[in-house]
């Protein structure tokens, strides 16, 4: 009986993490990537996606501590159907990088599983409490900070030519149209980017047959310079050096170079990291070495040209 009572803790205890983990992950990512829809139904729709891992997790916890065996073959089953789910179409790419960064979702699943099998934590009220109050509390506390952020974002509305200027550097950023890809269905390679900036009209409405080389992509520096925190610039920087962004504020997804409902959460630039490879900036201010022939609905860009009295 004592065995039982210890290995269910542990099953209890690893169960618990594995919900606390896709919590974590959940909410962050729900205003991270997630919080773009005009509708704040349909926001609060999509955020029921983000946390669905976790409700799983949960509710395969809870019904492990009232059929411990019931629920171990739930772990068991759930854990290798979800490895499948994640790994099997990896499989000529998997190195131990991929393997170990989706350990504690796959293996660990498995794992838990078998220790259900054998264990029983006692008190249950104790384990119910526990395997629900701590997920709820990780919930709680990494959504409170991106929550207060995303409801206070400046919003003008404006989708036209823009002039932002400020932190040392001055420029036009490009309209609603063909030099500002914000969703899915206009994603776009870095090589299409450049493509499409260097085939925009003056006025930035429409493509040319020609390149006209008016607009192009922003430097990694200039993209940083221009990001913004409660309508204010957020004094970037780029250490080309080092790699490294610098902010006197955290920058966020707002106007005058975002628009706060779309997809779209990274930017293409014009620097790149190497004849593969290009930098993104996230409008949180990371930037990230990517390769250029990446192509999906969150990654677009925003062309930009130099004002009329810097020619």
């Amino acid at each position: 009986m004592r065995r039982q009572i210890i290995l269910g803790w542990i099953a209890l205890g690893l169960s618990t993490l594995v919900t606390c983990l896709w919590a974590f992950w959940g909410i962050v990512e729900n205003f991270h990537e997630g919080w773009w829809q005009p509708a704040l139904g349909t926001r609060l729709l999509f955020s029921l996606f983000y946390i669905t891992p976790m409700l799983i997790t949960l509710a395969l916890t809870l019904l492990a501590v009232r059929w411990p065996k019931l629920g171990a073959a739930a772990f068991f089953i759930g854990g290798a159907w979800f490895s499948w789910f994640i790994l099997a179409p990896r499989w000529g790419k998997l190195d131990l990088a991929i393997l170990l960064s989706w350990l504690p979702v796959t293996a660990l699943v498995i794992g838990v599983g078998l220790l259900w099998w054998f264990g029983r934590p006692q008190p249950a009220k104790l384990a119910y409490l526990l395997a629900a109050g701590l997920p709820l509390l990780v919930l709680l506390a990494a959504g409170a900070e991106p929550a207060w952020r995303v409801t206070h974002r400046v919003d003008d509305g404006s989708t036209e030519e823009r002039l932002v200027q400020g932190n040392g550097v001055a420029l036009v950023w490009a309209p609603e149209g063909p030099g500002w890809v914000r969703d899915a269905k206009q994603a776009c390679s870095w090589d299409m980017a450049v493509q499409l900036c260097a085939h925009l009209s003056a006025d930035g409405m429409r493509l040319e047959e020609k390149p006209v080389n008016i607009w192009r992509l922003p430097t990694v520096d200039e993209a940083l310079r221009s990001l913004t925190r409660g309508g204010q610039n957020a004094g970037g920087v780029w250490d080309g050096a080092a790699g490294q962004a610098h902010y006197r504020l955290r920058p966020d997804k707002e106007s005058p170079l975002w628009r706060v409902y779309a997809e779209t959460i990274y930017w293409w630039t014009a620097t790149q990291a190497s004849p593969g490879k290009a930098y993104r900036v996230v409008y949180n201010g990371s930037v990230y070495a990517m390769p250029k022939d990446q192509r999906y609905g969150t990654i677009g860009f925003r062309a930009v040209r130099e004002p009329p009295s810097a020619k």
